[in-house]
Formats: C-alpha cells, sequence, structure tokens
C-alpha cells in the first residue's frame, strides 16, 4: 500500500538529519541500506500478523556510508509480512484499519520533522 497523499516523495534532506528525525518516530534503519539507497523500517504487530511501514530514499549526492550523503525520499508504503517468505506490498494484501490509521499519522509526524531540514 503506498501512501501518496503524504507529500514525503521528492523531499531532499541529508542522511543523519533523517536517522535522527525518524529514529524519534520509532523507525529504524538496521541493515536495511546499500551505498545508494536505504530504507527506515516502522514495526506493528496486529491480531498476530506483522506489517512494516517503509520510509525509502536514494542518495543524489554522497553516499550512505560515508560521512555524507543526501537522501531523496520515495513514496512510503505499507506491507504485510508472510513468514518465511518476506514482506508483500501488493494491492490485494488487507491492512486493518487501525494500521493504516497508525501509519497515516506517524507519516505525517515524518513530514513535519522532515521539511523542517530539507535541502
Amino acid at each position: 500500500m503506498k501512501f501518496e497523499q503524504i507529500g514525503l516523495e521528492g523531499l531532499t534532506v541529508e542522511l543523519s538529519h533523517l536517522k535522527d528525525a525518524l529514529s524519534e518516530l520509532g523507525f529504524i534503519l538496521a541493515g536495511q541500506w546499500d551505498y545508494d539507497r536505504v530504507t527506515f523500517d516502522k514495526k506493528f504487530e496486529h491480531k498476530g500478523d506483522v506489517f512494516y511501514l517503509r520510509v525509502q530514499g536514494y542518495c543524489i549526492e554522497g553516499d550512505v556510508g560515508g560521512r555524507y550523503a543526501l537522501i531523496k525520499l520515495l513514496t512510503p508504503i505499507l506491507g504485510k509480512h508472510y513468514y518465511p517468505h518476506g514482506v508483500e506490498y501488493g494491492e490485494d494484501e488487507h491492512f486493518p484499519a487501525v494500521i493504516v490509521e497508525s501509519s497515516e499519522k506517524l507519516l505525517k509526524r515524518a513530514k513535519e520533522a522532515i521539511e523542517s531540514l530539507t535541502v
């Protein structure tokens, strides 16, 4: 599920500031990065199911593993985790309203924090 109405797509922000802003909201970067891309995850559990809200971006200047990286954000997505296969984002997935609403609120807070940091 894509959250296109939030307005995060296209914002640019320096990676260290992005990490700070998103970690305050419970997102983790963990190992979901390479030198060109980053993925921040927020995990939700609901009635035995696991969902991940993902804020992704790609490097337009510098490199993610270096001292400086300027990140351009993509449209946030929500996916459902299926063990052992991974996370599915398809239109056929069912996302509980409480998870969708929580995700929207969290993304709006993220947008406010990130907009104050954008380049």
